[in-house]
């Protein structure tokens, strides 16, 4: 039989319980085609000094867990259980279930989310705890759990990847619920508490992050297609290039943004559903450079380093993207608002300004220096200024 008492003993520490929880919601968000139908998510502001991870199925079952100061509290409902407080003659909470919630932490069960309407207790099935400082996971000692299932209080099904926590286990759930593969190197790089990359999230669902779905958001966005006219310098309605370009390797090349000061923006390489094409920005003054590998990453670019032109100068932090932090202090609440929107992955600027720098050491090595379209004598000089030796 499983119980909350075969769970107690599989569970993780806090911290990597938290870390995992986490993991599971960026995967659940990236492989998605609507963040919004996850049955993963994580709220890193629940409360004051509170965090919560939720998991709704969409039929009825549900499990929140609650880190908090004082502790974390995991609540589970299964709504086909004998347990449930609608399958009770008085509609309250199993007997056992909560009696022994500390104090601490029992007020965390009063949570409105967790109460239906006409319904005087919360919904719970299942409940373990662990105060701060306690050395194990808790549950209520005496529950008298209904025969005849294997699985009494769902927390055998509910919580099958806190217990599970294998890569092979979060891979197989994905892939069921999406009936789609999902690549287990992908699993892997977010469970083990790395970033998530533009690259990762195109291999989690390429369709999410392709060329098309990109300008479909911002044009669906009007939040951010401003910020990208103006502030990041990538106005989609700039699709005129002074002059036309060619590359050396024959690539073809296709305008996508322009910005105030007379540059394009160019994608690379033919358009293809699985393609990421390379972005080559040239400016008016002659020069050119690659800037990301992809559509995703050079609005992400854009959008996290507004200064990038500084940076391919010589400017490193903190003086680089100092001047655009002071004009507008909000920009982190402005940048991870437009990320979301775009769907993008959370970046920070050391990362984006090493992809960057990276990137557009290939420029000319790569054969993506380009040349005035007739002209072959007419190269443009690259941007990245290398430090001298």
């Amino acid at each position: 039989m499983s119980t909350v008492h075969a769970t107690a003993a599989l569970l993780s520490e806090p911290a990597l319980l938290r870390a995992h929880l986490r993991a599971l919601a960026v995967l659940d968000g990236a492989i998605g085609d609507d963040p919004d139908s996850a049955r993963y998510r994580y709220d890193a502001a629940w409360g004051p000094g509170e965090e919560a991870a939720l998991m709704e199925n969409g039929s009825g079952d549900e499990f929140s867990v609650l880190f908090t100061p004082a502790g974390v509290l995991i609540r589970g409902f299964d709504h086909e259980s004998e347990m449930s407080p609608y399958g009770t003659d008085d509609e309250q909470v199993w007997p056992g279930v909560v009696d022994d919630v500390p104090s601490a932490l029992r007020p965390l069960l009063d949570e409105p989310a967790f109460y239906d309407e006409g319904l005087a207790t919360p919904r719970v099935t299942a409940c373990l705890w662990r105060e701060t400082g306690d050395t194990a996971w808790r549950t209520g000692p005496d529950i008298g759990f209904p025969p005849g299932s294997p699985d009494p209080d769902g927390s055998g099904h509910l919580f099958r990847l806190l217990t599970d926590r294998s890569p092979e286990a979060v891979q197989a759930h994905f892939e069921d619920y999406y009936e789609r593969p999902v690549p287990l190197e992908a699993v892997r790089h977010v469970l083990a508490g790395h970033p998530l990359t533009p690259e990762t999230a195109r291999a989690l669902n390429p369709a999410a992050l392709s060329d098309e779905a990109l300008l479909r958001r911002i044009a669906a966005h009007p939040e951010v297609d401003a910020y990208l006219a103006c502030d990041g310098e990538f106005d989609l309605t700039r699709t005129d290039p002074i002059e036309s370009i060619a590359l050396p390797a024959g690539l073809p090349v296709e305008p996508v943004a322009g910005c105030g000061a007379g540059g394009t923006h160019y994608l690379c390489g033919p358009d293809g559903p699985d393609s990421a094409r390379p972005v080559l920005y040239t400016d008016s003054e002659g020069q050119a450079t690659l800037i990301a590998e992809s559509l995703a990453e050079a609005l992400t670019l854009a959008v996290v380093l507004p200064s990038w032109h500084d940076a391919l100068a010589g400017f490193r932090p903190p003086a680089l993207n100092a001047d655009y932090m002071e004009d507008n202090p909000d920009h982190p609440e402005v940048r991870d608002r437009l990320l979301a929107a775009l769907r993008l992955p959370p970046a920070s600027e050391s990362e984006v300004l090493a992809r960057l720098l990276t990137t557009a050491a290939r420029t000319v090595p790569d054969g993506f220096l380009p040349t005035v379209e007739g002209e072959e004598d007419a190269a443009f000089e690259p941007m990245l200024r290398l430090p001298a030796e």
